[in-house]
């Protein structure tokens, strides 16, 4: 199925790239989510129109992500989590709680936004975490995780 970008999407392409993916990626969440439009004529010329217009959004967009990315750089999490007498946690720390801890600091950061290159967390420590802002825009913060 071919598609015509509306917005930058990792790994697939940037605004009015024409791609050709999976008709089920495409009807279900690229469509839907306004990411996509279908590539027929008439949606080229009605993109071919709306193209500067959607180029200033784009980076509009990677502007306030920079914004962001300035701020949270050199950023330090610290999460104090419930553990055991044996210093072992009790259940893990994901995405949702790491989205949940930034935002109570002041980072209005969607939990999709968060990479976890190794999956959750389930020891206490100090670890080196990912945050794609925007597809060319990612902040690595730290993450200290402390026991309660």
């Amino acid at each position: 199925m071919k598609v015509i970008l509306k917005e930058s999407i990792t790994g697939l392409g940037s605004p009015g790239d024409l791609v050709n993916v999976k008709s089920g990626y495409g009807r279900n969440f690229l469509m839907p989510t306004g990411k996509a439009i279908p590539a027929t004529e008439e949606n080229l010329k009605v993109y071919e129109a709306e193209k500067t217009k959607l180029a200033e959004l784009e980076n509009k967009k990677i502007k306030e992500a920079k914004e962001i990315e300035s701020k949270l750089s050199g950023f330090n999490l610290e999460i104090k989590v419930a553990v055991t007498d044996e210093e072992a946690m009790y259940g893990s720390i994901g995405t949702k709680e790491i989205s949940e801890s930034l935002n109570e600091k002041g980072f209005a950061i969607d939990r999709q936004s968060i990479r976890l290159p190794e999956g959750v967390l389930k020891e206490l420590g100090e670890f080196d975490l990912d945050i794609e802002l925007h597809p060319e825009v990612v902040s690595k913060i730290k993450i200290v995780l402390k026991p309660e």
